[in-house]
């Protein structure tokens, strides 16, 4: 091969004597090319795993903080206090489980004098209400020393009243809201939208009433007089609970009962509430305790994801369920 050949850069074919492009050079090049696409795909990949490794870490630390949240800490004689702040049950609500987890913890506690549960509350389920009251009147006669207050804030209606009866003494605002003692369900109505949009509905049941109160079919009175002898049930549970939990303080009148709240004033007046106080003032001059250790839930983040795919379970098959029985 000559000089001038390998300078530029071909090479004599032991056939023909052709020249032909360096494939040794083409062959690099491609290798090379090969190379540098590995390592970027290398690259994209270890970013990959490293964001995933990080989204993993927060993860982690958001739970553990999650599930340290809200600890108390207990160092001597104190007044334990559990705040009830908002509708009872439902998918934002507070439920029966976290309230009385808190109570038992809060009674259990060796150095609780008293436990104030401070309401402000519209009310909700009747159910959730009914395991909170059952739950303190249990606790109450295991720790016959600890007595239970309840604190009213702005509002104390309905399922927060229900609660509240099985307190020893209800201290509330001269300001506050009590009562509503009585129970609802609401819904609505679409059959006559539907005809003038021409829209037809088609339900298909088995089970004549397992469409019961469907919002898109005419009313049927067999089930709306269903409902109403439901609902006056629940109602007398309520009243019921409200006479055991008050017995002879309250002063019964023709419309105690009927759904209507009362100024804190006039509660006390009907016997509703005892006195008029705040949680400091409870604290000081009826426990006689000020170190104050608050005892109150704090829900978990993967609790509130269950409870959102529980309840998003249960409307998709129960659709009626939309039309909820609430003591509000």
């Amino acid at each position: 091969m000559s000089e001038e050949n390998l300078k530029n850069g071909v090479e004599s074919d032991d056939r023909s004597g052709s020249l032909k492009p360096d494939t040794d050079r083409g062959s690099l090049e491609r290798l090379l090319l090969a190379h540098l696409t590995e390592q970027r795909r290398s690259r994209h990949w270890s970013v990959f795993f490293r964001l995933v490794g990080v989204a993993w870490l927060f993860l982690f630390f958001f739970f553990l903080l999650d599930l340290t949240d809200g600890e108390f800490v207990s160092t001597g004689p104190h007044t334990a206090l559990i705040d009830l702040n908002g509708t009872i049950g439902g998918d934002d609500g507070i439920t029966a489980d976290m309230l009385n987890g808190a109570l038992k913890t809060a009674f259990d506690d060796k150095h609780t004098k008293a436990v104030v549960l401070r309401i402000n509350s519209p009310g909700g389920s009747p159910v959730q209400a009914g395991q909170v009251f059952d739950e303190i009147k249990r606790l109450r006669g295991q720790y016959s020393k600890i007595p239970l207050y309840v604190v009213v804030d702005d509002i104390c209606a309905s399922g927060g009243y229900y609660i509240a009866a099985a307190a020893d003494q209800i201290f509330v605002d001269k300001a506050s809201l009590v009562g509503s003692i009585g129970v609802l369900m609401d819904g609505f109505g679409f059959t006559e939208g539907m005809k003038k949009l021409g829209v037809e509905r088609r339900l298909l049941t088995a089970g004549e009433n397992k469409g019961f109160l469907d919002p898109f079919s005419p009313v049927q009175p067999a089930q709306n007089m269903h409902a109403k002898l439901m609902l006056e049930e629940i109602h007398q549970q309520f009243i019921q609970v409200v006479r055991q939990g008050r017995g002879d303080r309250l002063k019964e009148t023709p419309d105690l009962y009927s759904g209507l709240v009362w100024s804190g004033a006039r509660s006390i007046e009907l016997g509703l509430a005892d006195a008029l106080g705040s949680l400091d003032s409870v604290a000081r001059e009826v426990v006689k305790v000020e170190d104050i250790v608050d005892f109150t839930p704090q829900e978990g983040l993967a609790d509130r994801l269950a409870r959102r795919i529980g309840t998003a379970m249960g409307d998709a098959m129960m659709p009626w369920a939309q039309e909820t029985v609430r003591l509000r």
